[in-house]
Order: C-alpha cells, then structure tokens, then sequence
C-alpha cells in the first residue's frame, strides 16, 4: 500500500495534517492506497504557490500557452493506457469507459489550443469623433476547481484546461476517493511545459473545501457534486465575493414516443442506464414511454436485456460495467432498491444480490429496473446514481413533456421518436440544459457549452466551451483618445456618442 502526497510548486508533498483516507480498488474491496487530508495550512501553501506563479505565466501569449495544450495533448495520448489501468483500477469502471473519460477531457484541452482566438477582443475604430474603443479579456488569476468521484479524469481537465490558457493559476481539489489520475495528469502538465506553481492538486474534505472557499487568493471556484453541496459551495463562495459555477445532480428523462424505433431506443436505454454503473450525472435513470402499447413493447424488449448484463471486473473486455466506487455507496444503491419495493413500484430485475465469483468483497452490483413508478416516489426524484433504471409510464405526450418539466433537476433529456414536429417541440420547450433527440446522452462536444438547469446548477456559465473562456477572465474595455491640438474645454454633459 503506497501513501499518496499533495502536488504542490510542481512536485508532490506529503501530507502533514497526521490525516488520511483510505483509497480502495472497488473490484477486491481492499485498500490500495493512503491519502493525506490537506489542512487548511496546506491549501494557503497551495495558493500562494500559484498566486506567486500567475502573473508570470499571464504574461506569457496565448499562442505559448496554447503550445503547453498541445504538448500535454500528445502527452497523455502516448500515456492513455497506463492512465486508463489507473482510473479503472481505483474508480471501478472497465477500462474501455476510462478511456472514454481520458478522451472526453482530452477533448477540451484540444478545445483550448485555440486560447488565442478565444481570448481575442473587440475594436471600434472611430466610434466617436478621434475616440477608439477596443475591450480585452485579462486572466482573473488563481482558480480552483473541487471535482466528484466519477470522473477522475475528465472534470478535472474540464475545468483546469481552460483555466490554465486563459492565463489563470489553478488549485485541483479532487474526489480523495480515486485522486491518483489527478495527480498524474498534473505532472504530464509539468511534462508538457507548465511552469511549477501553475496547477496544483490538493486531496482533502471539507476542510480542504472551506479554505478554498474563504481564502481571498481564490478568485473563482467551480464545482461539480451533488446538488446540496454545490448549493453550500456556490452560496459560501459568492459571499465572499468569489465568481462561482457548481454543477448539482441529475435526474435525466428519455421519452419514448409510440412512433420510435424500438430496438434503437432499447439499446440507448441500456448503455445510457446502466453504463459506468449508473454513476454518471447525465445517466438515463428514467424512461417515459408514451401510451400503454409502448410501455408494453418497451419492457418486452427491455427486461431481457437488463437480466443478461454482465457484470464484470474493470479489466474485463466483455464487461458491460464494473462495481461501484465504495462499499457506503454500495449499500445506498442496494437501499434505494428496497426503497422502491417499499414505495410500491415493481421491481422486474432485482441486482441487490450480485456476487461476483472470487470477488466477493468488490462493491459490486447488478442492474435493476422498475416498472410503474411514481412522480411522488424518492426513487424518482431523488439520484440514485446507481445501475437503476424506473420506467415511468406517460398517456400522451403532453403528460410526457410535464413529467420531465415538472422535476427539480434539468440536467438533461432526451427524445426517441420518427417525427420531426415532436422533436423538434420537444427541444424547444422541455426544461433541460442539454437535450438529445434519438441521441440518449446529450453531452455536448467540448466547443459547446455543458450545463444543466433548475438545480442541477448554480451560476450563470457553462463548463467547457466558450463560456469556459468568459468564466476564467474578466473583460476590460478601454476608451482612448489622443491629444490633438483642438481644446474644447471641461464638459460636464453625460458623454454620448452624437
């Protein structure tokens, strides 16, 4: 067993709290690893390291910093597979979803080569009589970024990628149950050419959480977690004058219309379910088909399927997915399940007692599926974030629209169906940040924007895409003009442009 250490001025630091977590391999339930739990000493080291780091790597141009995205790009590519084995060794998910996760971030550092057209300004040439105006957008400075368990690799990148090129420092404080990815991806950083200082990657709690969010080096945080936490850390940061952008929980909706292509639709249910486990925010955890011959069809074709998911160790090829991240997170998927049953929804495929054979002290779980659940069941609306699935059964498609409106999260949603004018209406009115149309994860590519409505978020921007840029720097603009030799005197008019 190895004791994990702090990133911090381009080199890991042990821990020095006297405070550590366990970090375990989910497919044999044992621990692999130690990590220290940073103090709030150690988070103030971490930020001025990069406050002291910042103003050197602002004044570097856009189109040196964008090379360091390249390098690190052509880096991790080369390292993908070693990276892969790590994250799937210490989250649970197969490999072949890790490379997925690896990619996915991967995409937005490539994304963020074009930091030198994303960061450009306007210019107005004579907008009044010998007066330019031109806006800049200037780096905030130091950013910090506290990341959830599931993606170990893709939301850290998500967030310092972007950050880093618009010319801020960057404070990663990852989930401290898988922060080995992390911590690698910060030293490929240094690798590709980021000075030390410039990222930095603490592992803690919430004491870690706090210091971030009271220390006045810390300019903008972003967060991506559960909803009541991404509430607390988006209401603590702003009060203290801090700009924020925290991504809550989902619970996203798939409609199936009776006009849909069924084994399309089966197939998306599926991988959109029940894939990484269900431990993904934009997960498909609940299916709405439209009128009783649909629900019909649906499950006909659906039920069989769930029962012949195979569940897998990480490394297995053939698996569909692997066990779950803990032991605790083990019994609250297994407790939501005879949550349902007590609630009065019927449970068609039971995964509570999945062993895995010579494994049987992973956290593993088999997949469940619900059928006739209810609006007012906790199932429905709270996240399992589980490898569950409800089927909740809508008359028309109205009924179907008013289901997905009415729930407290709007991550995403999505539509299977032939017609062009229920899509169509469908994009345009449902209450969702993202929305697919025969498409089950509507996860936007990394140039545009990702983000959820209602209270799956809090704050004004997206993550990735352009509103990364917008979210990472201030905007200046400058009204200029030159001496001449006219004099016109003092004027106390408010200025206008006639």
């Amino acid at each position: 067993m190895q004791d994990l250490a702090h990133f911090i001025g381009g080199r890991r630091v042990p821990g020095r709290s006297g405070r550590f977590v366990d970090v375990y391999e989910p497919m044999t339930g044992a621990v692999r690893a130690r990590a220290p739990l940073a103090s709030s000493d150690e988070v103030r080291e971490a930020v001025a390291n990069a406050v002291a780091a910042q103003p050197e790597w602002a004044a570097v141009n856009p189109q040196r910093r964008a090379r360091v995205m390249m390098r690190f790009v052509e880096i991790v590519t080369r390292e993908i597979e070693a990276l892969a084995k790590l994250l799937a060794c210490e989250h649970g998910k197969t490999i072949a979803d890790a490379r997925g996760d690896i990619q996915r971030g991967l995409e937005v550092v490539e994304f963020c080569i074009g930091a030198p057209q994303l960061l450009k300004g306007g210019y107005t040439n004579s907008a009044s009589a010998g007066i330019d105006i031109w806006s800049m957008r200037q780096p905030l400075g130091v950013a910090a970024g506290i990341t959830p368990f599931n993606f170990p690799a893709m939301i850290p990148m998500w967030m310092f990628a972007p950050a880093i090129a618009c010319g801020d420092a960057f404070i990663l404080k990852p989930s401290e149950r898988d922060p080995s990815v992390p911590l690698r991806l910060a030293e490929l950083m240094i690798e590709a050419g980021l000075p030390p200082g410039v990222l930095n990657v603490v592992i803690g709690d919430k004491e870690a959480v706090d210091a971030l969010l009271d220390d006045a080096g810390v300019e903008a945080i972003a967060f991506v977690g559960s909803t009541g936490i991404a509430e607390y850390v988006y209401t603590r940061a702003t009060a203290n004058g801090k700009r924020a952008q925290c991504f809550g929980a989902g619970k996203n909706h798939m409609v199936i219309m009776p006009d849909a292509d069924m084994d399309q639709a089966v197939d998306a249910l599926v991988g959109a379910g029940y894939g990484s486990a269900g431990e993904r925010c934009m997960a498909i955890s609940v299916a709405v088909p439209v009128g009783q011959s649909t629900a019909q069809e649906l499950l006909q074709r659906l039920g069989p399927r769930v029962e012949n998911l195979k569940v897998g160790l990480s490394t297995d090829d053939t698996a569909d997915f692997g066990p779950l991240i803990s032991k605790q997170h083990l019994d609250r998927v297994r407790n939501y399940v005879a949550l349902g049953v007590s609630e009065g929804a019927k449970l068609l495929v039971d995964g509570r007692d999945f062993k895995m054979q010579g494994y049987e002290q992973g956290f593993f779980i088999g997949p469940s599926l619900f059928d006739e659940v209810e609006p007012q069941m906790r199932i429905y609306r709270e996240e399992i974030f589980g490898p569950v699935v409800s089927v909740v059964r809508a008359d028309n498609y109205k009924d179907a629209l008013a289901l997905v409106d009415a729930h407290e999260y709007g991550n995403g949603a999505a539509i299977f169906t032939r017609a062009g004018d229920a899509a169509r209406d469908f994009a345009s009115r449902v209450k969702a940040g993202m929305v697919g149309v025969n498409v089950p994860t509507p996860t936007p590519l990394a140039y545009y924007t990702f983000g959820g409505w209602k209270r799956s978020v809090f704050g004004d921007l997206n993550q990735h895409g352009e509103d990364a840029f917008r979210f990472f720097t201030r905007t200046k603009t400058v009204t200029s003009r030159w001496p001449s030799n006219v004099r016109e005197g003092a004027n106390f008019a408010f200025p206008t442009m006639s």
